[in-house]
């Protein structure tokens, strides 16, 4: 497969392509298109930057020109879901590019702006949305949305959807679109969990892998710095100076700790801006707006930035804080060495983020080349992530007393009223009234007596409430 024109690709795509100066398929691109374009269901795998948008925005078009009836006032053809508003808003800006010349008419939907012009562009029915999942059942909740007239479903970025907890607002839409459609369901990694979903929502799909599981960009020089726990301050700024950096993401864990890296930077006389959840959509435009324009050429963010920024140009990854979770690490560095060009991606480590490098390097099967205050004594084992329900709790007799108000055991049946699988997001609903045994002593305790709440619990239960999910990371 030598160009688009061999695809088979109706004429506006082609005129469209041959305008933005695309000739020639990526491989994901490649494999996906004559699939889906013969009515199979895609399971794509491939790493970020490797033109999955086009591998499903592409031959959904030529679905759409093929056929050009109207949908029904308030429904939608065609259902395109992302986990983060800038990935929807960049997915959303592709389908327009690509279908210029089809005439069609799409909406945008996520959370952190007005409902009302959304509620405007739904009222008379489009072809294509592209939305978010808590903004979208919003406006199913409010029945300016319906689904049961759509004729393609895509999911993108599965991987990520099921790591911010969507589980369940997936499985909600899902249930309600009509058995017959045409389903492509893209993914940078596939674990058993995103396996498993995969199964549920494809019909003997077509499944294109372009590279292992879990692999990093080839063109991504790595190393990692050892640093005093007191040293990444000074080596960011002293790395963010060299003349050879570029436009540079610096990833941090939390959304305080990014506000606080910019902080540190400005004092260090350098334009940089962040961006996270707590951020207005706003805030979050004009931050990526300065990164594109490069009037502020270093942009602080939470993992809500590993994927979906499509910014060119990005020649430095930094982690300042490397994740929790390994797979994170290899979206991250993904955000550089796009479309050919080479770059670099610099781990900070401190001596406690040395078993998280370890996962990574487990993860990838290979090292990362390390340098600066390499530790040579025993290395701290890695925090056990607490688990939902039952196994939350410390254990008594391990070396620490609970704090006052805080449950002792934390196990027993159900963590403290908790029923069902712990694996799960629990709702308020899920609890028993009497509590359930596991609390302190093995009493039961009221459903409105619980004592502080773990951490994520409240995304866990409240993810109906409003729009939350969508403003996450």
């Amino acid at each position: 497969m030598t160009d688009f024109t061999s695809l088979g690709l109706a004429a506006p795509i082609l005129r469209a392509l041959e305008e933005e100066g695309y000739t020639t398929p990526t491989p994901i691109q490649a494999q996906a298109i004559p699939s889906a374009l013969e009515g199979r269901d895609v399971l794509g795998i491939a790493q970020t930057g490797t033109g999955k948008t086009a591998a499903f925005s592409l031959p959904l078009l030529h679905r759409l020109a093929a056929d050009k009836r109207r949908a029904q006032p308030t429904g939608c053809r065609a259902l395109i879901l992302s986990p983060t508003r800038e990935l929807a808003s960049q997915i959303h800006d592709s389908i327009k590019s690509y279908g210029r010349h089809m005439g069609l008419r799409t909406a945008l939907i996520f959370g952190g702006v007005p409902e009302n012009p959304q509620k405007r562009a739904l009222a008379n029915g489009v072809d294509i949305i592209v939305a978010t999942p808590g903004r979208l059942l919003d406006h199913i909740g409010t029945r300016h949305c319906r689904l049961d007239g759509l004729e393609a479903f895509i999911l993108d970025e599965a991987d990520q959807m099921l790591d911010r907890g969507f589980w369940p607002a997936i499985r909600r839409i899902s249930a309600m679109l009509p058995k017959q459609r045409h389903t492509m369901f893209f993914s940078a990694t596939m674990p058993e969990a995103i396996a498993s979903l995969a199964k549920d929502l494809l019909r003997e799909p077509v499944k294109v892998e372009v590279t292992p599981v879990a692999t990093t960009a080839e063109r991504v020089n790595q190393r990692a710095i050892h640093v005093g726990r007191d040293g990444k301050r000074a080596i960011l700024a002293d790395l963010l100076r060299k003349p050879e950096v570029g436009r540079t993401l610096v990833f941090s864990r939390t959304k305080h700790g990014a506000d606080r890296i910019v902080k540190q930077l400005e004092l260090d006389g350098l334009a940089a801006n962040a961006i996270h959840g707590n951020k207005s959509q706003g805030q979050r435009e004009r931050a990526l707006d300065a990164f594109k324009r490069g009037t502020a050429p270093i942009l602080v963010a939470t993992d809500i930035a590993a994927r979906g920024i499509d910014v060119s140009g990005v020649t430095h990854v930094i982690q300042y804080d490397l994740p929790e979770v390994a797979e994170t690490y290899v979206h991250r560095i993904g955000r550089t060495a796009r479309a050919g060009a080479s770059g670099e991606a610099i781990a900070l480590v401190a001596i406690e983020d040395v078993p998280l490098l370890r996962a990574v390097e487990k993860l990838t099967r290979q090292s990362v080349p390390a340098e600066g205050e390499i530790p040579t004594g025993p290395i701290p084992r890695a925090p056990a992530r607490q688990g939902r329900g039952g196994g939350g709790g410390q254990r008594q007799g391990q070396g620490q007393r609970p704090a006052q108000g805080q449950r002792s055991g934390g196990g027993g049946n159900g963590g403290g009223g908790r029923s069902g699988d712990p694996r799960r997001p629990q709702f308020a609903g899920d609890r028993k009234p009497g509590g359930g045994a596991g609390g302190r002593g093995g009493q039961g305790r009221p459903g409105g007596d619980r004592g502080p709440r773990r951490d994520g619990e409240s995304k866990d239960m409240n993810w109906r409430n409003g729009d939350f999910r969508d403003n996450a990371g």
